[in-house]
């Protein structure tokens, strides 16, 4: 066991073209760690609807140039498989650790393989991506982010041409055209051949940002933002100087790209402790609300005066986000299909139903929602919002931090709120209240243990609520199709529980629906509410074991 593992890293280093990794490796071997190359060693990062993602380092089960130029070298082979020969790639990147190399390398392949290459200027939000590969008229796109995981990982998504990230069979496909890939040595690499692409792509998106807006809205909100040491910034502050809305008030401490991400234990705005500085900072200017984007501002999260929460700030969920800009869509006329993932707020039906509005639900993440026939607005409750699907075929926490400031002022010349629109929301359609049980693991097998358990001994009551039907998702519905996944339908209550897809955490996604009389019933409710999703999950965290 000693002598093959030892045997498979001396080849891996013969191929690695980066130093570092090499010099990495080698202190491995030299040290005889035979633990710490099992894990290097114990397989490849899979390659699926999330593309690549995982840590730094080497060996084929980490994230390092290796990985890369194979990934990049799988889906040349697979594009030009389906007669795309002499079609373009568009290649965007954060500021993580290593993006720009295995941007460049990813070009360095592409070109290599006959296709053209073009990589975007600088590191830039995914969204801006996104909207390249149909401004361009591309065949394909590159992403190359871990978007909001830990500072050690990074990642590699891929768009086709319609400018939505891949699906089954596409990711099956590339990943069998990945495994194919021979020596590195074989694989085409030159030193130049691709475009850099100049401003004009972002000038482009920014021109595009605009048409979220209603043409003379009121553009008063004053907002305090952080980009979470990501890339945010320069086009956030720059789509806002557009749109006539006041200048943010920058988070300075996370305002430039650092991929140390210095501030925070997890770049991501739904961890706890990652907007402390940014409700400092609020406290300071007094705003109307508080934007955030994730490190490569794909998502968009929203904080709100609130005088009874701690501090005077409260986050708003990523589902009453959702719930608050469909309403203001519904208000502006808009038309077409309101989509979502399932474990966000069955609310969104419920706006799209009053309004006439068709509606659709779809599995997680915006690969699916993308692709909804006749999409007008799409929304995840994980902080993601596509408000213009036919400039970015995916979430985009520009466009949407410029519908919530667009909302926010026309509410504040009303004299209103946010929080004053959820409560009409509650009244019309009675109190949705959220939460989400979510437990990182160090070992998977925990996962697929509680899941086993689940499948095994499914609840028959939780938190005093019956359960009056389970659905295994693995098995698919005539809505959907196969995903690893339980739903539990119980008397004004709904739990999804699924495995993450970039991360390694069991998440169980949690609603109940609480009536409401009238206004004077909003605070019981609210509590009523709280108490019965607490009780879901202490039920729901036995009933699975964790």
């Amino acid at each position: 066991m000693q002598h093959d593992l030892i045997a498979q890293a001396r080849t891996w280093l013969a191929e690695d073209p980066d130093p570092e990794t090499r010099a990495e490796l080698a202190a491995l071997v030299e040290a005889g760690d035979t633990q710490e190359l099992a894990a290097r060693f114990a397989g490849t990062l899979q390659f699926g609807t999330a593309g690549l993602r995982g840590e730094l380092g080497a060996g084929p089960m980490r994230m390092n140039r290796s990985v890369v130029i194979r990934a990049a070298a799988g889906l040349a082979a697979y594009l030009k498989a389906r007669g795309e020969e002499g079609g373009l790639v568009v290649i965007g990147y954060d500021a993580r650790y290593k993006s720009a190399d295995f941007a460049r390398d990813t070009a360095a392949v592409m070109t290599g393989a006959g296709l053209r290459a073009a990589v975007l200027p600088r590191p830039l939000p995914t969204p801006v991506l996104a909207y390249a590969i149909r401004h361009l008229g591309a065949v394909a796109g590159v992403e190359v982010t871990a978007s909001h995981n830990p500072p050690r990982d990074n990642g590699y998504k891929v768009y086709l041409g319609d400018g939505s990230q891949i699906v089954p069979p596409a990711d099956g496909e590339i990943a069998a055209a990945i495994a194919a890939v021979g020596p590195l040595a074989d694989v085409v690499r030159p030193e130049d051949g691709w475009e850099t692409l100049g401003e004009e792509v972002l000038a482009a998106y920014l021109a595009r940002t605009d048409a979220v807006l209603a043409p003379g809205s009121p553009r008063t909100a004053r907002t305090v933002y952080t980009a979470m040491h990501g890339v945010g910034t320069s086009v956030l502050t720059a789509a806002f100087e557009r749109a006539g809305f006041p200048a943010p008030v920058l988070v300075a401490e996370q305002a430039e790209p650092d991929p140390a991400f210095p501030t925070v234990a997890f770049p991501n705005p739904e961890e706890p402790g990652a907007m402390d500085l940014a409700f400092a900072t609020a406290r300071r200017a007094a705003p109307d609300l508080i934007i955030a984007n994730d490190p490569d501002a794909d998502r968009c999260a929203v904080a709100v005066p609130d005088t009874a929460a701690e501090g005077g700030w409260r986050m708003l969920r990523g589902d009453e986000v959702g719930a608050l800009l469909a309403a203001h869509l519904v208000e502006r006329g808009a038309t077409g299909v309101f989509a979502e993932s399932i474990v966000s707020s069955s609310l969104l039906g419920r706006i799209a139903e009053k309004a006439g509005l068709g509606y659709e639900e779809t599995l997680t993440g915006f690969k699916w929602i993308a692709r909804v026939d006749g999409l007008r607005y799409g929304y995840e409750e994980a902080l993601g919002y596509c408000v213009d699907p036919e400039g970015v075929r995916d979430k985009d926490g520009i466009t949407a931090a410029l519908l919530v400031a667009e909302l926010a002022s026309v509410l504040k010349e009303q004299g209103r709120t946010l929080l004053d629109l959820l409560d009409d929301l509650a009244l019309a359609h009675g109190l949705h209240a959220t939460d989400q049980l979510s437990v990182r693991v160090e070992d998977l097998s925990v996962i697929a243990d509680a899941m086993a358990r689940l499948r095994e001994q499914p609840p028959t009551a939780l938190a005093g609520l019956a359960v009056t039907s389970a659905e295994d998702l693995s098995q698919g519905t005539d809505r959907l199709p196969p995903t690893d996944g339980l739903r539990y339908h119980l008397e004004g209550a709904r739990v999804i529980v699924r495995p993450s897809g970039t991360e390694p955490k069991l998440k169980c996604y949690l609603e109940v629906v609480v009536p409401v009389a009238d206004a004077a019933g909003l605070p019981a409710a609210r509590a009523r509410g709280a108490e019965l999703l607490a009780g879901i999950k202490r039920d729901l965290a036995a009933a699975a074991g964790i």
